[in-house]
């Protein structure tokens, strides 16, 4: 039996609505197992300090933001060697006490896997569609600059780049998995690494998504869910913006703006998943 700690749960805050963090927490700590939740505050002042602590979750202040992966990092980078799974949530993510234990399990019964996300709903109950392909410039462009106009003219191309055409109610692997809630295998940030601290904010998780599926499967498993706000802040925040633009252009540089044969062969690898398949 393992000495390890099951899972070590990252949440990383800016100046968050007390009620919403505390609620995050508290999904967390419901689950029937060995969990511990570090809560990383970039806001400018401590003011959630409280709602953390009183929460049960141990509360680290920075004091500055220094971006979404560069603040989950500190946690990552803790907790990587003596925890089993390591988890990065949001905090506008609430979920029920099965949601854990589940995800746990089913990174047990495949070491295949290397990362997977449940199913991402809207509060209304509806599915939010955050399973994508890795995606080119072309993609990006169209889809955060063109808005109604573009997801009309290049309809089928949104399509495929959002995956709308296949069943998401079957376990699938998927190039590209949302940051808001990735549940992750502690090896395969060992093999990896962590957040690439040039992206502030935006398309990290893209990043880091490609980079554990070199190695291993990145996959959705639906059979439980939680429950995300979701905000689009870069479509209303010329700020958020900047921080899109200016990751899109680290990412592309990275990764090739017209050559990128491995996206071509990630993207490939959509299917439902089965556990015999091997690589």
């Amino acid at each position: 039996m393992t000495s390890k700690q099951a899972i070590a749960a990252s949440i990383v805050l800016y100046q968050n609505d007390p009620d919403e963090v505390a609620s995050a927490i508290e999904s967390v700590l419901s689950a029937s197992m060995r969990v511990t939740c570090t809560v990383v505050d970039n806001s400018p002042v401590a003011d959630l300090r409280a709602p953390v602590v009183n929460g049960g979750a141990r509360y680290l202040f920075q004091g500055v933001n220094r971006g979404f992966g560069a603040a989950h990092n500190v946690v990552l980078r803790q907790y990587m060697d003596s925890a089993e799974y390591l988890l990065v949530m949001n905090p506008d993510i609430r979920f029920g006490p099965e949601v854990l234990p589940a995800l746990y399990e089913f990174m047990n019964r495949n070491p295949e896997v290397g990362l997977v996300m449940p199913r991402i709903l809207y509060p209304d109950g509806s599915n939010q569609g955050l399973c994508k392909l890795l995606p080119s410039p072309a993609d990006l462009l169209i889809r955060r600059f063109l808005g109604r106009f573009g997801e009309t003219l290049f309809s089928k191309r949104f399509e495929d780049y959002e995956l709308r055409h296949l069943d998401l109610s079957v376990p699938r692997e998927i190039p590209s998995l949302s940051g808001c809630f990735m549940f992750i295998r502690a090896e395969a940030l060992r093999k990896v690494g962590v957040f690439d601290e040039r992206f502030f904010m935006y398309l990290e998780d893209v990043d880091l998504c490609r980079r554990i599926g070199r190695h291993y499967r990145t996959v959705l498993f639906p059979s439980v869910s939680v429950i995300h706000g979701y905000r689009k802040g870069s479509y209303r925040s010329f700020k958020l913006l900047r921080y899109h633009v200016e990751s899109a252009v680290r990412y592309f540089s990275k990764w090739g703006w017209i050559q990128d044969h491995e996206r071509k062969r990630l993207n490939g690898r959509i299917d439902v998943y089965e556990p015999s398949r091997g690589f």
